[in-house]
């Protein structure tokens, strides 16, 4: 199984999500969730993070934090194994709590960040667990939208709710948040390479930091960064492979099947290699991301349904060396 590539720097900003093993529940009732709390508090000074936001689901949670240290591994194992120990111990079993390694998203600043609290603080909202996000406990969205809200030592509201010009910055957020409208699908398509939610600029920055000169093996995000890097060569390698280039071939009702079957085949593979949003490879090849998922489901069927293009596919794929 293939590693998350971790980026860890001082200042680092990261989202965290993580769920229970095949999903299981790893908050049965409120003692668990405190429990949880307590050790994300206790991790806090032990490895010098500030935890900005965070939501505590049944199966799974989100944690919106930085790290002053370059430390981000080493805290959220603790974590994990830490709550997995008090947890186990608590109903007497043993084995993995957690699916596998946690999720992480590198974020870039604090207009990325204003829009994952945003999401985050939603969560309950969108999975139908309250009609209202005040009647949700378990999350810090009070501490953020009320004055009055009892909020940990270790919870820093200050440097999002700074964002805010209003002399109310409480009640600022809280309007905010209730009438926040971009959610999953769209918050999800602006996470570049499936784990850095920034600016193309801020992308170019950890490229140029954090690639290394030769392929990683086990590190495909890694890997498909550093194709990224070249994703001009890769379309010009595609153009060749096919004898169709996808930049001056417009594709219409009237085109016939081939084209349009390369057309759908160039998406497909520019997706396999490079794990850009459909948004970002819509506007290189002026598509809207809708319509590149959509090209992409449809080839997916044909490729289960088709030994030959399948081959075809595999073949395409195999003559790409990052």
């Amino acid at each position: 199984m293939a590693r998350q590539w971790r980026i860890e720097y001082k200042g680092g900003i990261y989202h965290i999500l993580s769920r229970g093993n095949q999903r299981q529940v790893i908050f049965k009732d409120d003692q668990d969730r405190e429990t949880f709390l307590e050790v994300l508090g206790k991790a806090s000074m032990l490895f010098s993070i500030e935890i900005y936001a965070y939501v505590l689901m049944g199966n799974h949670y989100h944690i919106l934090l930085k790290t002053k240290k370059a430390n981000l591994s080493k805290t959220m194992q603790w974590v994990g194994s830490t709550y997995t120990r008090r947890f186990n111990l608590r109903y007497k079993q043993n084995g993995h709590l957690f699916q596998g390694r946690f999720k992480s998203i590198l974020v870039e600043n604090e207009t990325y960040l204003l829009r994952l609290s945003y999401y985050i603080h939603r969560n309950p909202l969108r999975a139908g667990m309250v009609a209202h996000l005040v009647d949700y406990e378990w999350s810090s969205y009070k501490a953020y939208a009320y004055k009055t809200a009892n909020i940990p030592d270790w919870l820093r509201i200050d440097f999002i709710l700074s964002k805010f010009t209003s002399k109310d910055r409480n009640c600022s957020y809280r309007l905010k948040a209730q009438n926040y409208s971009d959610e999953d699908n769209s918050i999800w398509e602006d996470v570049k390479h499936g784990f850095i939610f920034g600016s193309e600029q801020f992308i170019n920055d950890i490229k140029t930091k954090f690639l290394k000169e030769k392929k990683e093996p086990d590190l495909t995000q890694h890997n498909r960064l550093k194709f990224d890097a070249n994703i001009d060569k890769l379309i010009d390698h595609l153009s060749k492979l096919l004898n169709f280039n996808i930049l001056e071939n417009k594709i219409t009702r009237y085109s016939s099947l081939e084209k349009k079957e390369c057309r759908d085949i160039v998406v497909f593979l520019i997706k396999n290699q490079t794990n850009l949003s459909n948004r970002s490879i819509g506007e290189k090849i002026n598509l809207s991301g809708s319509a590149i998922g959509s090209i992409i489901a449809h080839l997916q069927v044909k490729i289960e349904s088709s030994k030959t293009l399948k081959r075809k596919i595999k073949t395409l794929n195999s003559q790409f060396e990052v």
